[in-house]
């Protein structure tokens, strides 16, 4: 039986994408420094490594293309025919290498710009997010704009998605999450529904009263957390309406239909002006966070440094905690 081919001898010396990768990479940036300079010592001053390994470097790939490139005497070093032949051919594609290295240095280091697409869930993205990507885009007018709404958490690669925004507790450990603000769970009601049914004082009262709830994108209906005596509590009312959409439910308790506990940004403005009330505020559970979410503390591009220095200063700066000292005061 004859011996099984190598593994090398399954490429066809004919093939040029082969042929191409097997030819040192070393040894065309190096042939290209010594044409450039017109000297093998101010090649290698150039990249940095001695005249030795210049030669070595262009001798090595003389021999892969079995082709002399350079006359070399003791005063003048001077390309071939073939040489020049063929740094005519490689300038142009060492030309786009440089380029998309300075290009990645602009995107590192330079003004801010190219595509961001951000993730949110519906009601903090419309809310809080989509109002300040337009003061976002004055400042940095050449970075595009992708806004993102779901309530599923991003998948950073199946989506591309660059930062993304999440409300909880983060216990994901393979993202970087900023915490921008904390998170208030507030039960609310509408003056309306609290003349015709009065509120809930205690959270078993609860049962007796008309809740909203909320239908994630996972298909479960998420549970009211409150905090007992000091214990965690979670119960989960039997409501007469469920949404999947935080909007939909906050309308319905402006519209008097029932009570729901909806996250503080969401209400905050219209409990400081009358339009709704706040119940069971003893009851408050432990705040969890709205986050700020990406990958890598690592190499960001400048477009996601910008964004999340940007979002993080503007959205404290909102008055989305304004019952904290309200809550406080309350038994």
């Amino acid at each position: 039986m004859p011996d099984s081919p190598s593994r090398c001898s399954t490429v066809s010396i004919d093939d040029p994408f082969a042929n191409r990768f097997a030819t040192s990479f070393a040894g065309v940036v190096s042939f290209l420094a010594v044409a450039s300079e017109g000297s093998f010592a101010r090649a290698g001053d150039r990249l940095g490594i001695g005249r030795s390994s210049v030669s070595r470097n262009v001798q090595k790939l003389e021999a892969q293309l079995d082709t002399r490139l350079f006359l070399r005497t003791t005063r003048r070093t001077s390309l071939t025919r073939e040489g020049e032949l063929f740094y005519e051919n490689c300038q142009p594609g060492m030309e786009r290498i440089a380029q998309a290295l300075e290009d990645m240095r602009e995107l590192r280091n330079g003004p801010p710009r190219g595509l961001l697409r951000i993730g949110s869930t519906p009601g903090f993205g419309r809310k809080i997010v989509a109002p300040l990507l337009r003061g976002f885009h004055r400042q940095y007018p050449e970075i595009a704009l992708e806004l993102l709404l779901d309530d599923r958490p991003a998948d950073f690669t199946a989506d591309r998605v660059d930062v993304s925004f999440r409300d909880g507790r983060m216990e994901d450990s393979g993202i970087v999450a900023r915490q921008l603000i904390p998170m208030q769970m507030i039960v609310c009601a509408s003056p309306a529904y609290a003349r015709l049914h009065g509120l809930p004082r205690h959270v078993d009262e609860l049962v007796n009263h008309r809740c909203i709830n909320f239908r994630t994108a996972s298909g479960r209906v998420r549970a009211w957390d409150f905090k007992v005596d000091g214990v965690a509590q979670r119960r989960q009312p039997v409501a007469l309406h469920t949404f999947n959409d935080a909007d939909l439910i906050l309308q319905a308790v402006r519209d008097g239909v029932g009570i729901a506990q909806l996250p503080a940004y969401l209400v905050c403005d219209l409990l400081a002006t009358g339009q709704l009330l706040h119940c069971l505020a003893q009851h408050v559970p432990d705040e969890g966070g709205h986050y700020l979410c990406y990958l890598s503390r690592k190499h960001l591009p400048a477009r996601i440094r910008v964004f999340i220095d940007y979002m993080t200063e503007h959205t404290r700066a909102l008055d989305l905690q304004c019952l904290t000292a309200t809550l406080s005061t309350i038994a």
